[in-house]
């Protein structure tokens, strides 16, 4: 039986020469990892809808979403995500988190000192590599 699929997009934040994460809070599944916000596509949404809208919901921002970086795909034991991920830019808004309960902004360099959900782990290496990065 084939698992559950689901299309998701994560946000890709640079300020100041850091990038920003956000830990999953204790009532979402993966609490307690690192992850670039986001979340699921909904039904006739576009890509670029769904992380705007998501963002706004979680974070409480407005964000334009600037270029496409990467797809990643991995099987969690009870589904597979397909992972769409872009970088944003965060246009207004003060944080607040309703699926986070903690966020920093840290250089591409220490992204790796962070426990990140098994789907975002893909990133890391992007953006350690692409060299329009800030390191």
């Amino acid at each position: 039986m084939a698992l559950p699929a689901y299309d998701v997009t994560a946000a890709v934040i640079e300020r100041d020469n850091k990038v920003f994460c956000a830990r999953r809070a204790a009532h979402k599944d993966l609490a307690g990892f690192w992850e670039f916000p986001g979340g699921k596509i909904e039904p006739s949404e576009s890509f670029v809808g769904c992380l705007q809208r998501e963002l706004k919901e979680e974070l409480g921002i407005e964000a334009k979403v600037e270029k496409y970086l990467m797809t990643t795909t991995h099987q969690y034991p009870d589904k597979l995500i397909r992972l769409y991920v872009y970088r944003v830019a965060w246009l207004t808004g003060e944080l607040t988190c309703s699926d986070h309960d903690e966020t920093c902004w840290l250089p591409v360099a220490r992204l790796r000192e962070l426990k990140w959900a098994p789907a975002d782990l893909p990133i890391l290496d992007y953006l350690a590599s692409d060299s329009r990065t800030t390191k």
